[in-house]
């Protein structure tokens, strides 16, 4: 009891007690300092800073700009081999067609022309020639003969807006072969209605009206052989009848000579038109 009560001891415990105290003071405050750091920092990671979001943001949409400007050109580049493709399917279905097939534009301009089209005219290329240069003095042939030019009617068609008209006109090529043409012209509209230009078809219409022509003149030709074969029947007629009631033997030869006669210009009628008909058969069959 002497030893507790020592003043010695009372300070030495005192002074464990307090510094006992102050290492677990000084624990707890350094557990707490470190709780609200680690707190702190997660808070920091958890937020955006504030300088990088605009960047971020912006990098996103450059990148979607880029995503669609490559979408979009990838639809153009699609679109540019649909429209080649139907432009070489239209230029071999034209390139086989008989007929001769022109575009003009609205200024009268041709833009395309087929194989056809060239060999009808008498072009190397009709391309980029203006609607008086490829029908130059071509005139329209009507019931009244031939008159107005084919290139003022192609023309107006092109300024009015005309529907589909068609035409018969002589032509000249350039190396002066004279030819028949049957032109129609038809208008070519964009999807919004606005006129694009005309489709001119050309068909070579030569060896037809000389055909017709020459069916003309055999019909002519025949008419005039039945009225000859005709008027020959019927004074052959006449001289054998009166030969009959005739006695005079003269008179009775010189009947007989003119029956002669007769018989042989009907010969040469008849013989003639043979001979042009043949001809005209092998003409058609060459």
């Amino acid at each position: 009891m002497k030893v507790l009560a020592s003043p010695i001891v009372l300070r030495t415990a005192l002074a464990v007690f307090t510094s006992t105290f102050l290492c677990l003071a000084a624990m707890v405050l350094v557990r707490r300092l470190r709780r609200n750091a680690t707190q702190a920092a997660s808070l920091e990671d958890s937020h955006t800073d504030p300088d990088q979001f605009p960047l971020s943001t912006y990098n996103a949409v450059i990148q979607e700009l880029k995503q669609q400007k490559h979408e979009l050109l990838t639809a153009q580049q699609a679109e540019r081999r649909r429209a080649k493709t139907s432009e070489s399917i239209s230029a071999a279905v034209l390139s086989h067609l008989s007929s001769g097939v022109l575009f003009f534009t609205g200024n009268g301009l041709v833009r395309q022309g087929n194989a056809a089209a060239k060999d009808i005219l008498g072009y190397a290329s009709p391309v980029g020639m203006g609607v008086n240069e490829v029908f130059r003095d071509a005139k329209v042939i009507s019931d009244r003969g031939s008159g107005e030019r084919l290139a003022a009617a192609v023309q107006a068609n092109l300024q009015e807006d005309i529907p589909s008209e068609s035409w018969e006109a002589q032509y000249l090529t350039p190396l002066g072969e004279q030819r028949i043409l049957e032109v129609a012209l038809t208008p070519v509209h964009a999807g919004a209605g606005d006129l694009l230009g005309m489709a001119c078809l050309i068909n070579d219409k030569t060896e037809v009206a000389l055909l017709q022509r020459q069916e003309e003149l055999r019909g002519e030709m025949c008419g005039e052989m039945a009225l000859a074969l005709r008027s020959s029947l019927t004074a052959i007629a006449d001289y054998a009848r009166e030969i009959a009631v005739n006695r005079d033997p003269k008179r009775t030869q010189e009947l007989a000579a003119d029956i002669v006669s007769e018989a042989a210009e009907l010969e040469h009628t008849v013989g003639g038109f043979l001979a042009g008909t043949k001809a005209a058969a092998s003409a058609g069959e060459a």
